[in-house]
Parts: structure tokens; C-alpha cells; sequence
């Protein structure tokens, strides 16, 4: 961590909210935002158990990237916008371990004040995969303007990125919901969510950056891309998002399909958008309980696929 820019290195320290994005089996890039912490040389971000998709994709392809693009809550007067390249290992070899990492790291947040009853019932959500991001390459625009040129940190070239963890046995579970049928909803609710994070993929890495500027068109949006980064034509993914104080609630829209352009102009043609899990402020609660009653069941496959018993929450020790 000492290599790293220090401007940088005081956001990742900082942050509430990264957007992380993995490749699927074509390619394709998805991105959603998550919690990061820091690591022992990586930046990690994790996934429910019973919901592992994003591991997946970077146990297949370790190929990821992280943008921090959003320092609300930080303290951090004029934070940079830092984009991490580099390779994932995925870590669920054990889960008990991986559950109470996170149910120290996140009780303190967006759980603070729950009774230890209600909280010791929450085991789907808080058993955990972790993914730990080895940087490999950095860009980021000095005090978050995007209309500057960025700097770039390369790692050194005797890097070593650990394998992942052996995957699991047996088929996966199917999904746990059918995709909309029409993306233009999602997008009406996504222009209220503020500029997007786009995606595209540029030598067989994600290639995240928040949006300048965006424009809803009737097969999609045009976006202006930041200073430094030039359209990639191909595969793209939209992410729309914001999260109260202490990620308290979120809102989430995410919207994939194909990209064309030029310079730092980018038209994106949405084909379809992604089942999420938004967390509304006013409805918060409900939908967090209403989603615990269909994932206990997938914890327990999940974990008889990992060969492990099914983790318990623990109190965090002192």
C-alpha cells in the first residue's frame, strides 16, 4: 500500500462506495457499486454467499476494476476519482471466517443501533465471499475534475496476485429473478439518479469512469466520457446509483448494451436492464426483510456446494 498514490491511497481509506466491475462469460461488463475496504496490498470488496455473481465472474475472469468516484461521507475536501486496474482472488475456502470479517467490518454502519437478536438472524446477508483486488494500474483526475487530464500509477512489475480459492462444486443456482422485459422504466428512474459510471472494455480489462455528462436519447443515452479516455466501441454498461449517509439506503439502476463513438463522445444503445436490489429510504426495512425470506434456503446450498457448514453470525470480538 505504501507505492500507491498517496492521494489515492487517503480516498480508498476513506470510502463508503466503489463501483466494481467483473466480465461475464462473453465479456460483457457488469458493474455495481459496493463497499470497499482495504486490504493487505489489495482492495477488497465482498458478496453475499447467496448471491455470488460478481465472484463468479472474477473467479473466471480475474480481470477487474474498481472506480471510486463518489467521496460523499468522506471528510476529504476535493477527492479524486481514482480508477484501480488489476486482477481478483476470489476467497470463500472459508466462510465462517469471511462472515465474521464482515460482521465486524460492517455492524458500526448501516447496522448501527439494531438489536444483537435481529442482527444474529441475518446470517444469509452477512456470510460472505470476499474478492481481493491486486492493483495493477491507476488513473485518477487530481480533486475530481473530469475535465483535466489524469495521472496513471503502474505497479511494479514483479507483482505477485494470489490464485483464488477452487470453486465450488455442482451447478449454480438458478437466478434469483427474471431480468425486466423492458429496460425503458429503468432508465426513467435512472436520470434521477445523477450522471452514470459507464463500462466498456478495453484490452480485456473494465474500463469504469463516471460519465461527464449524459443524455437520454430513445434507443439509450449519449455521454460525454473525461478527460484522458476515449470511447471504446462494443460491449457497455450503464450503472446509476446513489446511497445515503453511512450507505443507510440505496438506489440502483443498471442498464447493459452496446456502445458506439469517438473521441470522448460515447452513444450507448441500452438492449436491457439488470434485476436489482435498491434499498429505498422509505422502504428499507421491508425490502431487506422481504429478500432474507427467499435467500435462506440458497445460504444453505451454497454452502453444501463449498463443503462447509452454513456460517452463524458472531458477536465481534473486542
Amino acid at each position: 500500500m505504501t507505492t500507491w498514490p498517496l492521494e489515492a491511497a487517503a480516498l480508498f481509506e476513506r470510502a463508503l462506495v466503489c463501483e466494481y466491475a467483473s466480465l461475464t462469460r462473453d465479456g460483457r461488463p457488469v458493474t455495481w457499486p459496493v463497499t470497499p475496504y482495504v486490504g493487505d496490498g489489495s482492495l477488497d470488496v465482498s458478496t453475499g454467499v447467496t448471491y455470488p455473481g460478481k465472484a463468479e465472474r472474477a473467479r473466471r475472469n480475474p480481470h477487474v476494476a474498481l472506480l471510486f468516484s463518489d467521496a460523499s461521507d468522506t471528510g476529504l475536501d476535493r477527492a479524486p476519482v481514482v480508477l484501480v486496474q488489476g486482477r481478483a482472488t476470489v476467497r470463500d475456502a472459508d466462510l465462517q471466517a469471511n462472515t465474521d470479517r464482515y460482521v465486524s467490518a460492517s455492524v458500526g454502519s448501516g447496522f448501527a443501533g439494531m438489536p444483537w437478536f435481529v442482527l444474529k438472524g441475518l446470517g444469509w446477508y452477512f456470510a460472505r465471499i470476499w474478492v481481493e483486488v491486486t492493483p495493477e494500474r491507476m488513473v485518477w483526475w487530481p480533486e475530481g475534475d473530469l475535465s483535466r487530464p489524469p495521472e496513471v500509477w503502474t505497479a511494479p512489475g514483479d507483482l505477485v496476485v494470489p490464485a483464488s480459492d477452487p470453486a465450488p462444486k455442482g451447478p449454480r443456482l438458478p437466478s434469483r429473478s427474471s431480468p425486466p422485459v423492458d429496460w425503458r422504466p429503468f432508465a426513467e428512474r435512472a436520470v434521477r439518479l445523477g450522471e452514470p459510471v459507464v463500462t466498456m472494455v478495453a484490452d480485456g480489462m473494465p474500463l469504469v469512469v463516471r460519465s461527464r455528462s449524459a443524455e437520454r436519447t430513445e434507443t439509450g443515452f449519449d455521454l460525454r466520457l473525461p478527460a484522458g479516455i476515449e470511447a471504446v466501441e462494443g460491449p457497455v454498461c450503464l450503472t446509476f446509483h446513489r446511497f445515503g449517509p453511512a450507505f443507510s439506503w440505496q438506489e440502483n439502476v443498471v442498464l447493459v448494451g452496446t456502445a458506439t463513438g469517438q473521441g470522448s463522445r460515447l452513444r450507448v444503445r441500452v438492449e436491457r436492464a439488470l434485476s436489482d436490489w435498491s434499498l429505498p429510504a422509505d422502504r428499507r426495512v421491508r425490502s431487506f426483510l422481504g429478500e432474507g425470506m427467499q435467500l435462506r434456503k440458497r445460504l444453505r446450498t451454497e454452502a453444501e456446494r463449498r463443503g462447509q457448514p452454513v456460517p452463524v453470525v458472531r458477536r465481534p470480538r473486542a
